[in-house]
């Protein structure tokens, strides 16, 4: 009979995921109706066939994540230094590591010192907020993969060129990669779409970004005609929002189609903001170093829960109401 319960949840967290995404595919909540379903159809079919075998590499993986993790992040916190340098940005892997012995250490720690039950309650509420980190950090990566991975046969109408940094007046790889990723879609659907490099002048640029692509496209052959510049963009939701009014005024009207090529570690924070922006658009990714790719991923996934902070402040406003209540008793 558990079998049954089981495939029910395993069905209601599909047909949450499948109507979610139908609705609106560029949402954070699409992430955890699929995991939750991916995890759920796995325990199910374990019990049903009687393979536990197919939930060992599961337990397997979450008692061995936190060191995995930790010596990854380590070895790629080094391959990045070396390769690019050291900076705050590159950081990352090696704060999250430590972030991560930091949360395990925390309530053994405190009971094997005989802290005060306040402080033992705070730490039960960091941790139950660094499980929620956890969760979510490992549905995003699943559903962004999915998201990216999707095929997708519309004819888009403009194609945007998400900007990034400039080495002097030259496109960086990363940049590059962008930039013939929409080279690729432009050719693909038969020359016809209007491409739209977006990015600013920075302060280190010599020339806006959104220059510097229409010059790589230029050598690569497309004409003047069927480019936007949209050289104003300081950020990621500017980007957003100055290409569609610049795609709103060379439109015939409606709301057209536009695909948005970028990084795919940056693809669906990307589409995120295009969603809020009220842009009608896909994100398209063009392939990172893998090197590089967890430390974009990290930057990523915490400029998403910065949008997505009320389940932390919930945990923690639930620790000060028990404290404050113990403290009236």
């Amino acid at each position: 009979m558990i079998y049954v319960v089981l495939w029910l949840h395993a069905l209601v967290w599909g047909a949450l995921f499948l109507w979610s995404y139908w609705r609106e595919p560029r949402q954070f909540r699409n992430a955890f109706f699929f995991f939750f379903f991916c995890a759920c159809t796995l325990g199910a079919a374990a019990v049903t066939f009687d393979q536990w075998w197919i939930t060992f590499p599961i337990f397997l993986a979450v008692a061995l994540t936190p060191v995995v993790t930790i010596v990854f992040m380590l070895v790629n916190e080094v391959t990045l230094v070396r390769r690019e340098g050291f900076s705050f940005a590159h950081a990352l892997p090696l704060l999250f590591a430590c972030a991560i012995v930091a949360w395990f250490c925390a309530l053994p720690g405190a009971l094997a010192l005989q802290a005060p039950g306040a402080v033992v309650g705070f730490i039960l509420a960091i941790t139950a907020c660094g499980a929620w980190f956890f969760l979510s950090f490992a549905a995003l990566l699943l559903y962004s993969w999915l998201y990216r991975s999707l095929p997708r046969k519309r004819h888009y109408e403009f194609i945007i060129i998400h900007g990034a940094g400039l080495a002097g007046e030259e496109l960086t790889p990363l940049l590059r990669g962008r930039v013939e990723r929409a080279y690729e879609l432009w050719v693909t659907q038969g020359r016809h779409a209007t491409l739209v490099p977006s990015g600013g002048q920075g302060e280190d640029e010599e020339i806006s970004e959104a220059e510097a692509m229409a010059r790589h496209l230029r050598i690569l052959g497309v004409p003047d005609t069927q480019m936007l510049l949209e050289d104003r963009s300081t950020t990621t939701w500017e980007n957003l929002k100055f290409s569609r009014d610049l795609i709103a005024e060379h439109s015939s009207g409606g709301a057209p189609r536009s695909a948005l090529v970028t990084s795919d570690y940056h693809v669906f924070r990307a589409s995120m903001y295009a969603r809020a922006v009220g842009l009608s658009a896909d994100g398209l990714g063009s392939r990172t170093a893998r090197y590089y790719f967890p430390t974009a991923f990290i930057r990523e996934f915490i400029a998403i829960t910065r949008s997505y902070w009320w389940p932390y402040a919930t945990i923690m406003g639930l620790w000060a109401f028990t404290l404050f209540f113990r403290m009236l008793r």
